[in-house]
């Protein structure tokens, strides 16, 4: 089997006889509905494919088409003229000026197609004039797609004075789209965030958002009958390479790269991008982190001081995560549009939604992005050294050697700039040690949660092996003895003697001075 690795073109993965996961139905669907169209998904999910299908069968490419679900639905196949621009070859522009002459370069090709008169001297001003000429030259609408629309924005979110600058480059490029609605057939948008329509698409005020439609829902990603359909020859294989059956390799794939939702009732779906990598490299990995956690995420989080232990089971409103982006009070709007966290609940009857990390790979891999940002060590040492050694000793329920590895660690932590200065504030201290090794935990996949909620209080921290539940309590200046009676008194470790596992409760004292581990004390 052929996979589509870095192939982003339609022509080019049906021509080339690559896998290609035929959802040319929901494409239809989504090409006869609203005329002014915007779909939000993360990276490396799809939405080029889904841009470059669109380019192609307003194109009226009928061929590249042939056998796939489209057929059924589709008769005309008229030719449309199709302006296609991909926004991510304008991110990382220094200045507005800069960012205007990219778009402008952009539209050339078109100018060259369809022609340019005088005063046609901004990305607007020429864009208004090619979508006029391209319907009278062709006697058809025009289909304008515009993929990665956020790209230019990303990286200058709080820096006021740019942002500003470029808004106001994008508005005026997008305000001819409202103004030729009569010469346009369809308009198609996709990026990673969602900016108000009023501060980047300014006029366009009949924009629909089918990012959380349960029709689209799927547009996007694998889903389970997908991959059972059109994967399992590639399943088979796997599982080869890793001398194991074929429903164990499926199980395997589908703990570290299913578990998204994009509406509240709806199927949930493989991230593609890893999932195919996984076949081609014939090895299971984190993909999706090739390159790293995006830099613009990280500065959010930290602009916004976001609690990276708190990101499993946030109950929320709709209004709380798809919120336009510039008007964001916390980072919970982007972590859902850029997946790292996604839906794994609905509640009609409130409109509550459930948010969670989606899987494996992305909590393995957050937690490696984040550890430089929050706790300045470097993912991959921690990884392969401390972070493997501690596994180690609680799965053989080896504390005292798993509580010495953690003291020797912590006392050789490089702080970064500025966490000295927050751990001396009280309310802060113990929060740091439950961040680390929160951290570290989850880089491990390792099942960890911090300050759980129970009918005595708040746990500090449990963390679950294959058969044994840790329960533990952190003092920083008092006793382990302490903290081992605050388990007992308030019952922290009842809720767990029921499910099978041995229950340890570790009570841990860190020194203020030292910031390490002090003294520990345990109760099997």
């Amino acid at each position: 089997m052929k996979y589509p690795i870095g192939i982003q073109t339609f022509s080019e993965m049906i021509r080339g006889k690559y896998v290609y996961i035929d959802k040319t139905d929901i494409v239809w669907q989504m090409a006869n509905g609203a005329k002014f169209t915007f779909l939000s998904r993360p990276r490396r999910f799809g939405k080029s494919l889904l841009s470059s299908t669109l380019h192609f069968y307003f194109d009226g490419d009928r061929a590249l088409f042939e056998g796939l679900k489209i057929m059924q639905y589709e008769t005309e196949w008229n030719s449309y003229p199709v302006l296609h621009f991909d926004l991510s070859t304008a991110k990382n522009q220094a200045t507005a000026d800069w960012l205007q002459q990219r778009l402008m370069l952009m539209l050339s090709n078109y100018a060259e197609l369809y022609g340019r008169k005088t005063g046609e001297e901004t990305p607007g001003g020429l864009l208004e004039g090619i979508i006029q000429r391209a319907y009278q030259q062709t006697g058809r609408q025009v289909a304008v797609i515009v993929d990665e629309y956020d790209a230019p924005l990303l990286d200058v979110l709080h820096q006021d004075t740019l942002l500003a600058d470029f808004r106001r480059v994008m508005q005026e490029f997008y305000q001819p789209l409202k103004a030729c609605e009569p010469m346009i057939r369809f308009c198609f948008i996709t990026g990673i965030t969602k900016f108000s329509q009023l501060s980047i698409f300014s006029t366009l005020n009949n924009l629909k958002n089918i990012s959380m439609d349960s029709a689209f829902a799927t547009v996007c990603g694998i889903t389970e009958e997908e991959l059972t359909a059109n994967l399992t020859p590639a399943m088979d294989e796997l599982a080869a390479e890793y001398e194991c059956s074929t429903d164990e390799i499926h199980q395997k794939l589908k703990r570290r790269y299913d578990g998204y939702h994009f509406a509240g009732h709806s199927k949930e779906v493989y991230n593609p991008f890893s999932l195919l990598k996984a076949f081609d490299h014939k090895r299971i990995d984190n993909y999706w982190f090739d390159t790293g956690t995006p830099t613009f995420l990280i500065r959010q989080m930290q602009y916004f001081r976001t609690d990276i232990t708190g990101m499993d089971d946030i109950e929320v409103p709709a209004s709380a995560f798809d919120r336009p982006t510039e008007a964001m009070t916390t980072a919970l709007p982007l972590l859902y549009q850029s997946g790292y966290l996604t839906i794994k609940d609905y509640d009609r009857e409130s409109l509550a939604y459930t948010l969670s990390i989606p899987n494996q790979e992305v909590r393995i891999g957050f937690a490696e992005g984040l550890l430089p940002a929050y706790a300045g060590l470097d993912g991959a040492h921690v990884q392969m050294g401390f972070a493997l050694k501690l596994w180690r000793a609680l799965k053989q329920k080896d504390i005292d050697r798993a509580m010495s590895e953690m003291q020797a660690y912590l006392a050789g932590i490089p702080y970064v700039e500025g966490f000295k200065k927050k751990l001396a504030e009280a309310a802060l201290k113990k929060g740091f040690y439950e961040y680390t090794l929160y951290l570290i935990f989850s880089m491990l996949n390792v099942y960890v949660r911090t300050q759980v909620k129970c009918l005595g209080g708040r746990i500090d921290m449990v963390v679950q092996m294959p058969d044994t539940t840790y329960v533990f309590e952190f003092k920083t200046g008092g006793t382990a003895t302490k903290a081992l009676h605050q388990i007992a008194d308030r019952g922290y470790d009842r809720p767990y003697h029921t499910e099978g596992r041995d229950v340890v409760a570790v009570g841990i004292s860190f020194d203020p001075e030292t910031m390490t581990v002090k003294e520990w004390r345990i109760v099997e």
